[in-house]
């Protein structure tokens, strides 16, 4: 499995991610993006959702697969967990996301994210898969 760290920057929230594989990388940026919002230990994987996103290129896929989650989260009210992205290729992913509806008595929830920004974004696959992105906050 990949690991995700935290970024210091002004005003905005940055995760640099690594894997063995861009898969890795991917699901472990989503991770750390969910680390900020809850406290990850108090979500269950009770539902499993398949998500599907598609965009111009790997950078664009990478804020494309984030604002995806964010939506979900925002419109379904989808606390995530877990990742497993699969079919990546260039300009798409396919991914099962574990998570469960999101409850203010059983979830402490930490930081509002608005949106997966272009600003020092970075997509890198040299042996070991590195990811970057600057989360608007």
């Amino acid at each position: 499995m990949g690991d995700f760290q935290l970024i210091d920057h002004t005003a905005d929230v940055g995760i640099s991610a690594t894997g063995r594989n861009l898969e890795e990388a991917f699901a472990s940026v989503a991770e750390g993006m969910f680390s900020i919002i809850v406290e990850l230990e108090d979500v269950a994987e009770d539902e499993c959702h398949e998500v599907q996103v598609n965009a111009p290129d790997i950078e664009s896929l990478l804020v494309a697969w984030l604002n995806e989650l964010l939506y979900l989260f925002d419109a379904e009210g989808i606390v995530f967990k877990r990742f497993q992205v699969s079919d990546l290729t260039e300009r798409s992913l396919k991914a099962l996301c574990w998570g469960e509806q999101a409850n203010s008595k059983r979830h402490r929830f930490k930081a509002g994210v608005k949106s997966a920004t272009y600003h020092m974004l970075r997509v890198e696959s040299n042996g070991i898969a590195k990811v970057q992105v600057i989360l608007d906050i």
